[in-house]
């Protein structure tokens, strides 16, 4: 059990998103519904960060490293300096890792 116990963040988020996407949108239109369907979206995204943040982190610091990389600063210094240029292949797919793994959070549909 946790310090906070229940309900959870992630469950307290979920509730508010359901709601809005249940009763807000269904009983609203224009304007309104937009926004309780942008907010519902904020929401599903932070839901997911949630729930994958932390082993995303911890993947994309084991993608750095094989790199030689401390953080994306680091990495990018190191692209436009060109150290890493006969490690392109490499970079390529870290990069496209990193990519996948942010579009997973901010919108799955987007994840071939």
């Amino acid at each position: 059990m946790s310090l906070h116990g229940s309900p959870t963040s992630a469950e307290l988020i979920e509730s508010v998103r359901e709601w809005l996407e249940r009763d807000v949108m269904a009983a609203t239109e224009g304007r309104l519904r937009f926004h309780a369907r942008v907010a519902a979206n904020v929401l599903a995204t932070v839901e997911r960060e949630l729930a994958m943040g932390a082993e995303q982190e911890e993947e994309h610091k084991a993608r750095l490293a094989t790199l030689g990389m401390d953080d994306d600063a680091q990495l990018a210094a190191a692209i436009r300096n060109g150290d890493l240029d006969d490690r392109l292949d490499e970079v390529r797919d870290v990069v496209r890792a990193d990519v996948a793994a942010r579009l997973a959070v901010a919108n799955p549909k987007y994840v071939s």
